[in-house]
This record gives C-alpha cells, structure tokens and sequence, in this order.
C-alpha cells in the first residue's frame, strides 16, 4: 500500500512489476485486437490494483470493439466466452484458469429517476473513463503485442491513490446523481482497499444525497453490501454508511444500535460493540472470509434498541433481544432479497448467539447440549466463533471465564459426539416403524409420535428399538 513518502514513479514501478506476471497473456491479447484493427486496454480496478500491489489473475479490459467484434476476436483464444453482459456491452471469457472481462467503451446517458441508464457504446477511452465511479478507478494501460504499455491517467486517478483518497471524475452531485448505487460503492471501496478515506465533497454529497440510493433495486444493494462484509476491514465500510446517513436508507438497524448501552457498561453503545465483535469474527476465520458469519455477527444485537429496559437498580436490560432480532434479521434480509438459506442461516444465528450464556453456572445437561448442537445443525462451527466474538469485555478475568466456559462447552460436544451421532439426531424408530407398532395410516398421528421419539433422544440419548417401542407405546396409550 502507498505511504506518505511514496511517489508516482515508485508506484508506476509497482504496477509494471505485477503486470509484467501477465505479460504472455497480455501480449497474446495485444496482437490479436491490434491484427483486427482494435484498441485494447487495461483499465478500472485492474490498474488500480497493480499501483496498489494486490492485482489478482482476473483482468479488466476496454475496447473501442463492439461486442459482437470482441466474441470474433477471442472466440478461439479463450478456453470459454459467455454473453450474459452483451446487453452492457460486456463479453467475459477464462483461459487457463484465469477470467477476463471485456467491455465496449461506454457513453451512457441517465434520466436522474432510475438506476438504469440508457446504454450508448462510445468511441474514445477519455469518454469511457470519464463515466467511470471514481479517479483512482478511471486509468487505463494500453495493452500492445509485446504487453502493458503506456499509462494513460487524463483524470490524475494517479494521485489520489498516491493520497489514497476516493474522489469522483465529475462533481459528486452528477456522479452520484447519474448512478446514486455509486455511494455504496464508497463505501465498499474504504472496505476493500485498506487505509482510503473519501475526499470532502464526496463526502458532503454523500451525506446530503443519501435518500437517493432508494432509487437502486434491493439485489444491487446487497451485493454492494456483501461486498463490504467481505472486504480487509468491513467495519470501515459500516462506519463509512452509518455516519453519512447511507445505512439509514439500506441498514437502518446498525445505526439504530448507537445510544443503546449495553448491560454490561463496557462499551459506548450497543453500535461500537457489534463492530468489535464483527472485528474478532473475522479474526476467527479459518477459511476465508465467511459472509454469513460476518452478517451475523454484524445484526446478533439489532434486537437490543427494542428491547432496552430500565431496571429500579440503575441497570439496562435487553430481555429477549435475541428472538426480537432473529425476527428483525429476517425482515432486513428478505428486503433485500436475500436467498432463503441466507436469510434462515443469518437469522438463526443471531436467534442462537445468547444461549451459551446460561452454561457457565454448570446446570446444562447432556440433553441441553444436544439441543445446542441440534438447533445450530451445520452452523454449529459458526455458532462457536460467533459467540466467542461476542466476549467484548475488558475485564481479562471474566473474559477468561467466558472463553473457558466455551472451550468445557466444545469439550462436551466432542465426548458427546464420540458416544452418539449429534449432527444427525432423529427418534430411534423411522415413520414407518411406528406407524407398523402403532396400527395407524401416514398422517397427524405419525408426526405427533415422531415429535415425541425426537423430544425423549434429545432428553436422554440413544435407545435401543426395545426401549424406544416401550418409551413410543406408553405414550400412546397415555394420550388415549
């Protein structure tokens, strides 16, 4: 990443450096648009990423190629080419491994009521990326048959990721009006690129012009947001939102955290709490960056602001807040259009988050534990990060009890699990066994008895067929 010292030749030194890794595929590219006659460069967040040092294996490219032209001219080249963006302009193809997109300069024209604009192919680069979100997102590299070529920057993107600074080509006003999902993209960018900040006047705008993200669909503002969780730091991003006001329009519930004062008096507000836990989720990952749990652990206490008591004491508590929030979860989610299974993951989670916190005063039994395992089902590894995360406290000897607690909690699930299937618990006899032992057809009745079978394994663990017909017939004739 560029330091204050750092100075345009030491970063354009960077940039060749990374995109000379590509030169062979870059050279074959060359000479294949430059044989029909056709201008090709690298440009938008590839160049960028080159100046910064994270460039990836997929590359962005621009073209004064209409797309038809583009499909004739890599088609045999590329191992695969798809059309989905042909609409845009846009034709993707892989090679080796690798992906590549393409699109058409573009001259788009909005109507400032829509998001959609009315997609007009352009015919110079300085006019594609002037319409582009932001300066350190409109350079180019002139891709020639020997590789990367000459540098192109009419809009001096150069120095604002020297200074690492978000500013738009236009005025914010127009950029932003034109396309108002480009604020979220601010703040995915200040999650995704470490140590950048937003310029004042963008800024300003966003603060002023944030009810105009009401415009964007609900599925181009999630994936704008998950691509926020997902970057470096998330909590940049969430910040960036809340404080300009774009998260009262997409996520009213994180702002609506702040002032609700948690009961342990450890922290600000509820809002910075949940950020720290966002924090020491991520920390936990094991396998790179998980979405789900870094939703869950940014929405588990959006139930708290609805749920705040104030106790004769002097305390506050939030009696509750886990269910109110599972439920809240939800609403957000299905808003934004959200999978089923994301939503149910998410929303489970958050609903989960505070049981563990029963367990230190040693009362669970086997059965406890295995309805802790049963009701996380395949989220139970995300269940233990989440709600170690949730241990935000300052005092070290408590914290150190929460965690100890955690790990004899694990402990049992292990000896537990070694004993009995804990990831599969179902009643000893199928439907069809009980419904031979009971003389009853498929209906009602069936699932009644299986409910039954189900509730008396997760009370007392494996049964044999014998005990499990005994246990079934005795309720049976119990409920007449």
């Amino acid at each position: 990443m560029p330091n204050d010292t750092s100075t345009d030749a030491e970063l354009l030194a960077a940039a060749a450096v990374a995109l000379n890794r590509h030169s062979v595929v870059l050279g074959e590219l060359g000479r294949l648009f430059a044989d029909a006659g056709h201008d090709l460069f690298l440009v938008g967040g590839t160049v960028r990423d080159a100046l910064l040092g994270r460039l990836n294996m997929d590359l962005d490219f621009t073209t004064d190629a209409r797309p038809e032209r583009i499909q004739q001219i890599i088609g045999a080249w590329a191992d695969t080419l798809w059309d989905t963006g042909i609409a845009f302009g846009t034709i993707s193809a892989a090679k080796g491994g690798n992906q590549f997109e393409f699109t058409t300069y573009r001259a788009d024209t909005y109507d400032g009521v829509t998001r959609n604009p009315e997609v007009r192919f352009g015919d110079t680069l300085e006019g594609d990326l002037v319409r582009r979100d932001f300066r350190m997102n409109a350079m180019a590299v002139r891709v020639i048959p020997s590789g990367a070529g000459e540098f192109v920057d009419p809009l001096n993107g150069l120095a604002d990721v020297r200074a690492m600074v978000l500013d738009t080509p236009a005025e914010p006003e127009v950029s932003f009006g034109d396309d108002p999902l480009r604020m979220l993209r601010a703040a995915r960018f200040v999650a995704q690129l470490e140590g950048v900040t937003v310029s004042p006047r963008v800024r300003e705008a966003l603060e002023r012009m944030a009810p105009e993200l009401s415009r964007i669909t609900a599925e181009r503002v999630a994936a704008e947001l998950d691509k926020t969780l997902l970057g470096r730091n998330p909590v940049a991003g969430v910040e960036l939102m809340v404080d300009t006001g774009l998260g009262e329009v997409v996520l009213p519930e994180v702002g609506g955290m702040r002032m609700a004062i948690d009961e342990h008096h450890q922290h600000k507000d509820v809002y910075q709490h949940s950020l720290t836990v966002l924090r020491q989720a991520i920390d936990l990952e094991d396998d790179g960056p998980d979405l789900v749990l870094r939703w869950a652990a940014l929405l588990h206490d959006i139930g708290k602001p609805s749920t705040r008591k104030h106790e004769p004491d002097g305390g506050v508590s939030f009696h509750h807040h886990e269910v109110v929030g599972a439920k809240m979860t939800r609403h957000r989610m299905r808003a934004l259009k959200y999978s089923k299974q994301m939503v149910s993951d998410v929303s489970q989670l958050v609903f989960l988050h505070l049981r563990f916190h029963g367990y230190g005063d040693g009362k669970w039994t086997d059965s406890a534990v295995r309805r802790y395992v049963t009701d996380a089902g395949p989220l139970l590894s995300r269940l233990h990060k989440l709600v170690r995360a949730d241990c935000t406290t300052r005092n070290k000897r408590r914290a150190a009890r929460l965690q100890a607690d955690y790990d004899d909690l694990e402990h049992r699930i292990a000896e537990l699990a070694a004993k009995e299937d804990l990831q599969r618990v179902r009643p000893d006899l199928d439907g069809n066994e009980i419904m031979e032992l009971l003389g009853i057809p498929a209906g009602p009745q069936v699932g009644r008895a299986w409910t039954f079978l189900k509730e008396l394994r997760l009370e007392r663990g494996p049964l044999s067929r014998d005990e499990a017909t005994a246990e079934l017939l005795k309720w049976w004739n119990a409920t007449g």
